[in-house]
């Protein structure tokens, strides 16, 4: 049998690709095999032949066309589907934890916050999501062919109901009543991926008024804004919903409903930085412990953590990187109840390390309900020492070829440069890239030079507590890395203004 190569749809601990439109990756072939290579992968695990599969997907345009791909490769090894229709991604992996829905795994047809054209796979065992390395031995069973054979049964089945009055009970014992949210007016937007649900089936039955809520209704194509809480558009949207609406909170997911983000009644944007410090006041109230981020978070940030009582630990870039580091030190006897991403990936201990946009809001919601009259949730974190600046540049590579090794060495020269300079300090503790700290006058801040986890490109994240910083940093940065021909310094020239 000829062997076939998937590798190119591997995304970090996911399989994504093209499905819609020119220049289709996620093909119909590549999505059966995959999907039945995920059978083979349980089998090699468990040792057994025949499991109960739950399948899911967002609102995207192409989720017909792989849905009918993986019920394809999952009857025909011999396993039982589940369909749960619409759904979030944490709740595929919830659930798992129920014993009366009697799944052995999951899979997700989810892109996340990508174009409306992409699409993709992740799975889910009762464990968790899978890593990078099992995503790798999958894609190697789809290349080889050589799966399990049977005749699986389909049922559906939805969970979303469930899901979200588990959200619902979890505000409740919180606050101690029925409708703790009576009185506030509170604004959903959606971005038109799978977290519509919130509003009708959590927010509702909590007592809270959404008129005004918007963009609802799933539509694969996304015709409003960008369904991510990162997005500037997206976030401009859900402001002005609230100021209009004048309403008290507003929140706002990403596709899939793994992440989140809010505004304040006044406006006020609450993500990333904000959006960590807010979960971190909450949680080292309640104990305190150890607050594990990605790389670019703000020294402000550690200032304000450590200010409550906790520790701040930057680790690497990636979601599962953050989950993973938060999970060792609580294996170690360290207490870290949080892990998050800027990005606004964020998981708890107390819901399985599970990066759940739905249950970020659930935590924000329990803070609002206590709040009294005149008190803001934003009151919080009004001691966080914000930047005058903070910006990212992502620089490429003139030649890809061998870009990891390539990336390696410019940062690994880097450091030996900033530990020689009497104008630039190498950050104490730093797990990913090059950390460059710079004193008042040369930029009064910091710089990150990493690679990028899954692209050839190389991310720069500038943060200055001075006006103009960012530029003195990025221009000394600039001259740096000006030698290496196989660089593509365009997008850091712009930003300079040369």
């Amino acid at each position: 049998m000829e062997r076939l190569s998937y590798k190119h749809l591997k995304s970090g601990t996911d399989v994504r690709g093209v499905a819609v439109g020119d220049g289709i990756t996620l093909t119909d072939d590549a999505v059966t095999a995959i999907s039945r290579a995920f059978i083979k992968w349980l089998y090699l695990r468990l040792n057994k032949t025949h499991f109960k599969i739950a399948v899911g997907h967002d609102s995207r345009v192409s989720a017909p066309r792989v849905l009918k791909c993986v019920k394809e490769g999952i009857l025909s090894s011999g396993s039982d589907l589940v369909y749960t229709g619409l759904s979030s991604t944490p709740s595929m992996f919830i659930l798992l934890k129920k014993s009366d829905f009697g799944c052995d795994a999951s899979i997700m047809v989810t892109a996340s916050h990508l174009p409306y054209n992409r699409n993709g796979l992740k799975f889910f065992t009762p464990d968790g999501g899978l890593d990078s390395k099992d995503i790798d031995e999958i894609l190697e069973i789809a290349g080889k062919g050589e799966f399990l054979e049977g005749n699986g049964e389909f049922t559906e089945r939805s969970f979303m109901d469930e899901y979200s009055a588990t959200l619902v009970g979890c505000v409740r014992d919180a606050c101690g009543g029925d409708k703790p949210l009576s009185g506030k007016k509170i604004i959903v937007d959606a971005g038109n991926g799978a977290g519509g649900f919130f509003a009708e089936k959590v927010l509702k039955p909590l007592g809270a008024d959404t008129a005004g809520s918007q963009f609802l209704e799933p539509d694969g194509y996304f015709p409003n804004h960008i369904p991510n809480p990162e997005d500037k558009d997206a976030i401009n949207s859900l402001r002005r919903a609230v100021l209009e609406n004048k309403a008290d909170f507003g929140i706002i997911f990403d596709t899939d409903v793994d992440r989140a983000g809010a505004v304040d009644g006044d406006g006020d944007e609450i993500n990333r930085n904000r959006l960590i410090a807010l979960l971190s006041a909450i949680l080292l109230k309640e104990k305190k412990g150890i607050i594990v981020t990605d790389s670019v978070t703000s020294d402000g940030l550690t200032a304000f953590i450590k200010k409550l009582g906790g520790e701040h630990v930057r680790y690497k870039r990636g979601y599962r990187n953050v989950i993973d580091k938060s999970v060792e030190l609580n294996r170690e006897g360290k207490y870290s109840p949080l892990a998050i991403e800027t990005s606004g990936h964020a998981a708890f201990i107390d819901n399985y390390f599970l990066d759940d946009g739905a249950y970020v809001v659930t935590k924000l919601l329990i803070l609002l309900a206590s709040l009294k009259e005149g008190e803001k949730i934003a009151d919080l974190i009004k001691d966080l020492p914000e930047p005058a600046e903070s910006d990212e540049v992502r620089i490429s590579f003139s030649d890809a070829t061998d870009f990891k090794l390539k990336g390696k060495s410019v940062i690994e020269e880097l450091k030996k440069i900033a530990a020689a300079s009497a104008d630039m300090k190498l950050a104490e503790t730093n797990y990913e890239g090059v950390r460059i700290n710079f004193a008042k006058g040369d930029g009064d801040g910091w710089l990150l030079l990493r690679m990028s986890v899954h692209d050839p490109v190389m991310p720069i994240n500038f943060e200055s507590d001075t006006a103009g910083g960012n530029k003195i940093m990025a221009e000394k940065l600039y001259k740096l890395l000006s030698p290496y021909a196989f660089l593509n310094l365009k997008n850091l020239s712009d930003y300079i203004g040369k």
